[in-house]
């Protein structure tokens, strides 16, 4: 198709396609191909610049500020290259196989329900009850603005040392076995076929029984329950891996019940999971120690590698007190190895240290599960501040445990369980500790309000004691230790106890006399008129005057003791021959009657008849559980140590 047109506004013949090129723009012939548009270069080119600048900014920020791509893979090799040199050092990626915690972590304070079981009446009550548990850090600056008694040592032995007698009607709660969630009563009793089947019930025959079992046994093979009228018998129902079982009962062939839709593998044999296995350990300083000897006396795997490669890189063979190395630990044939460590100050990261596939100690980033750490971290206990002039274990008992808000009764109770194995006078050391096990007064229940102290760990001078709340069969309550042995003392060594020691048991020169012969007993001088304590329970045998011994008291104690208090000014109210006494009670006081040289108590003990150092012999318990109590007393141990997260191993040893 052709137009035409000409100048004069005539058509002329247009081949179409090729038509002439438009012209604009004021130019009066066509552009010509090789010139070059200034407009189009300079856009190309700050197109070109920007997005240079955009890849740049992107790639550093997916680099997190690293100008390299990668680095080297070593910075120290393991025990089998033995070296470590000036090399670049790698980065080691976070484990993908989630670790967990070797050992709990020990929290300041945690609050727990709890069931307990407590009998009144003829029936048991089942119920759950809140209970706390409280971590104390002795030496922490602890603020309480409430007023506690001052140190007297007559009000420890004399005020309620001795074991508690339950009130008729009082119940007493131990800690149940299981989970209760709502209040439960139970009352056993035998079954009588004649009075608890009701008149008119209907009676079944053997043939009707069979019948019923044989409808319900479906629902009859729940749980480990044995039925001689099942057709089948499957044995990994029982946890038995046995397929001999079904025969061995006297069926005709070994069966399994399979229910439909599901499929049933073969149990795997120990050992033949493949799947790593990754712990957790904590390693704290509490003082300036070497890095090698700690992570050596750990008894894990190449210890002694991870500790060289770790004093490499912080330049230091010691940590001090407050650092901690967290330890990731992977399970071998030999046992645990360490292919993990990350030092902490306090909470900060300073440095991580892993074991790469090719045995290569290399440095890694902070863990990103806190594990082990978090639980480290939540505990929240008192800072302990070890540069100021540190209380008396007296005062620190009460101010910890009146800090926490908690009632004096419990304070005083501590101090009596720890009299004979603490000097309260005396600073305690940074390193003591209270751990306390305790139930809270429920809400509503006013008959209840008070706190009972269940468990008490204390720890002075580098040696822990651990005491048990338990009731006996008699009704007595009392505090026992792991092996079931009575908190308190049979005998008090010191019947004074604001009395200074003078002079030990043996041969001596007699201040009077003048001429050496035994000293059969040890002397507490002390001002006259101070109060004697008996030191234990017993049976007033003399209470008169005696040719050197001036105003004298014998007291029989059970077991063929016998303990004699001399030189007295006075005796107590009520002490005669004949009269009980308790552990703890004024029997007389300090005077210089008798063969004397001033005022003091020359205190004897007697064996069977036969005098002896009381400061060197040694001393039955109190009291020791046997039989049924023991058993019984063992049951609630374990109960309370698994609540606590605690190794009754552990828990025999610290006590031992």
């Amino acid at each position: 198709m052709a137009a035409k047109h000409n100048a004069g506004g005539t058509l002329r013949d247009i081949e179409v396609g090729n038509e002439p090129p438009l012209v604009g723009g004021g130019r009066k012939r066509a552009p010509d191909r090789r010139e070059v548009s200034l407009r189009w270069l300079s856009g190309t080119t700050l197109t070109g610049l920007t997005s240079t600048l955009l890849m740049g900014a992107a790639l550093f920020a997916a680099l997190d500020g690293r100008e390299l791509l990668a680095t080297p893979a070593e910075v120290a090799t393991s025990e089998e290259l033995g070296t470590f040199g000036g090399q670049d050092l790698a980065e080691k990626g976070a484990r993908v196989v989630k670790a967990r915690a070797i050992r709990p972590v020990p929290s300041d304070r945690r609050r727990m329900s709890v069931s307990t079981v407590t009998r009144v009446g003829d029936s048991e009550v089942i119920r759950t009850k809140p209970f706390e548990q409280v971590k104390i850090a002795l030496a922490a600056s602890h603020q309480t603005d409430r007023s506690y008694p001052p140190f007297n040592p007559l009000n420890i032995y004399s005020d309620g040392s001795e074991p508690e007698a339950a009130e008729e009607g009082d119940p007493q709660s131990v800690i149940y076995g299981a989970n209760v969630e709502t209040e439960v009563s139970v009352r056993v009793a035998d079954f009588d076929f004649e009075s608890d089947i009701t008149a008119g019930a209907p009676m079944l025959n053997d043939e009707e029984a069979e019948s019923i079992v044989r409808a319900n046994a479906a629902i009859l093979t729940d749980g480990s329950i044995q039925v001689a009228s099942l057709h089948y018998i499957d044995p990994l129902r029982f946890g038995i891996d046995d397929p001999g079982l079904a025969t061995g009962l006297g069926l005709a062939a070994p069966a399994r019940i399979i229910p439909q839709n599901m499929s049933v593998a073969s149990r795997q044999a120990e050992g033949e999971d493949d799947v790593p296995i990754f712990e957790e350990d904590l390693v704290e300083f509490n003082a300036t120690e070497e890095i090698a000897s700690v992570l050596e006396s750990t008894g894990y795997g190449l210890s002694a590698s991870m500790a060289e490669a770790i004093e490499t890189l912080l330049k230091t063979k010691t940590l001090k007190p407050g650092y901690a190395i967290r330890l990731g630990l992977q399970e071998t044939p030999k046992g645990n190895e360490i292919v993990r460590a990350s030092v902490y100050s306090g909470s900060t990261h300073q440095l991580t240290i892993a074991l790469n596939d090719r045995r290569q100690y290399v440095p890694a980033p902070e863990p990103v599960d806190p594990g082990i750490m978090s639980e480290r971290d939540s505990g929240n206990e008192a800072p302990v501040i070890v540069n100021r002039e540190l209380p008396t274990a007296y005062n620190a008992i009460y101010q910890a445990v009146l800090s926490y808000d908690l009632p004096e009764k419990m304070a005083a109770q501590i101090v009596r369980l720890v009299a004979a194995d603490v000097d309260f006078q005396a600073p305690i050391k940074p390193s003591d500790r209270l751990e306390l096990f305790f139930s809270l007064p429920e809400e509503g229940d006013a008959q209840h309000e008070e706190q009972e102290l269940l468990f008490v760990e204390a720890s002075f001078g580098g040696t822990t004691h651990t005491y048990y709340r338990f009731r006996a069969s008699d009704g007595t309550v009392d505090y026992f230790n792991p092996e079931g042995r009575s908190a308190r003392q049979f005998l008090l060594r010191k019947p004074v106890p604001n009395g200074r020691f003078r002079s030990p048991f043996g041969m001596r020169r007699h201040p009077i006399l003048g001429y050496s012969r035994m000293h059969w007993g040890v002397d507490w001088a002390a001002p006259r008129g101070t109060p004697i304590i008996a030191s234990g329970d017993g049976v007033i045998e003399k209470a008169g005057w005696t040719n050197g011994y001036g105003k004298q008291t014998l007291i029989k104690h059970a077991n063929g003791y016998e303990t004699s208090y001399n030189h007295q000014s006075a005796f107590a109210k009520g002490i005669k021959p004949g009269a009980r006494v308790r552990q703890g009670q004024v029997i007389g006081y300090v005077g210089s009657t008798g063969l004397s040289t001033g005022p003091h108590l020359h205190y004897e003990v007697h064996v069977n008849g036969t005098r002896v150092d009381p400061m060197r012999v040694r001393l039955p318990n109190s009291n020791v559980l046997e039989g049924e109590d023991l058993v019984a007393f063992e049951r609630e141990r374990e109960r309370i140590n698994a609540l606590l997260g605690k190794d009754a191993t552990v828990v025999a040893q610290a006590d031992g």
